[in-house]
């Protein structure tokens, strides 16, 4: 699934990213019967104190339209975790990795639980 993920991020951060974005972050959704999705969000602040940073966003990068969807049987636990080595891959070898990181952190997490802090500046 790494390539999809991939392909997917690609095509959200060859937009030009708002100067005001100080961190990044993977909002997961369990979309029920075994099917989640995902969007990226610019927000406007990063605090590692504070699982809350990501509501400042500032963009979605059109990904709440155009969200990363997939299936996958199991529980929110194990998806989180697959999903957590692929963007930790993606930051160690994508595309556009220089992008996430020239800002103060990236995250992810589902959107009413705590944030995984994947990269901090």
């Amino acid at each position: 699934m790494y390539d999809e993920v991939s392909i997917w991020l690609n095509n959200a951060l060859r937009q030009e990213i708002p100067e005001e974005t100080a961190a990044f972050c993977l909002n997961l959704y369990d979309d029920g019967d075994g099917n989640w999705s995902m969007e990226l969000i610019g927000s406007g602040k990063f605090d590692i104190e504070d699982d809350d940073w990501p509501c400042d966003e500032i963009t979605d990068f059109n990904t709440r339209e155009m969200p990363f969807t997939w299936n996958q049987p199991g529980r929110w636990e194990r998806v989180l975790k697959e999903m957590i080595s692929i963007i930790e891959e993606y930051l160690k070898h994508g595309e556009y990795a220089d992008i996430l990181k020239s800002r103060s952190g990236v995250g992810i997490g589902f959107v009413d639980g705590d944030i995984e802090n994947l990269y901090i500046k």
